[in-house]
């Protein structure tokens, strides 16, 4: 498993792994938003976006993901998102949005952790039980 913000390899949870300082983290995150975007020059433009990542490195944090009117692949610094609103959900955001985003990728990292623990239990019991069954 790659590291990042939630996992330790100890199996302690809720402490974050140590990265050597100037390191980005990646975590892993799914979504659609619509955001409000403020630039560098303080010009704001509305974006659609496909949400692939979050990036936190040394004093900045980035939302990655498709951006719909550029067509491509985008990093957006959180810290410049003044309204962030969930496709899926229509939630509106204006304050909090890195906490809720950093929220919403646990969520997520959970969510597939049982998933694939699930999957992996029941190909195992497949395995033990499956050959047994069909010859009676």
């Amino acid at each position: 498993m790659r590291q990042n913000a939630f996992f330790d390899p100890a199996r302690r949870p809720g402490r974050p792994v140590e990265t050597p300082p100037g390191a980005w983290r990646t975590l892993p995150l799914d979504g659609r938003f619509d955001i409000a975007y403020e630039d560098a020059t303080g010009v704001w433009s509305n974006r659609s976006l496909d949400a692939r990542e979050l990036r936190l490195g040394p004093g900045r944090t980035l939302l990655g993901g498709i951006d719909a009117l550029r067509g491509g692949y985008r990093g957006f610094r959180v810290d410049r998102i003044r309204r962030l609103t969930d496709g899926t959900t229509g939630e509106r955001i204006e304050t909090g949005i890195l906490d809720r985003l950093l929220g919403r990728a646990e969520a997520q990292r959970r969510a597939n952790a049982m998933r694939i623990r699930r999957q992996t239990r029941a190909r195992r019991h497949a395995a033990l039980t499956g050959p047994a069954r069909s010859l009676s």
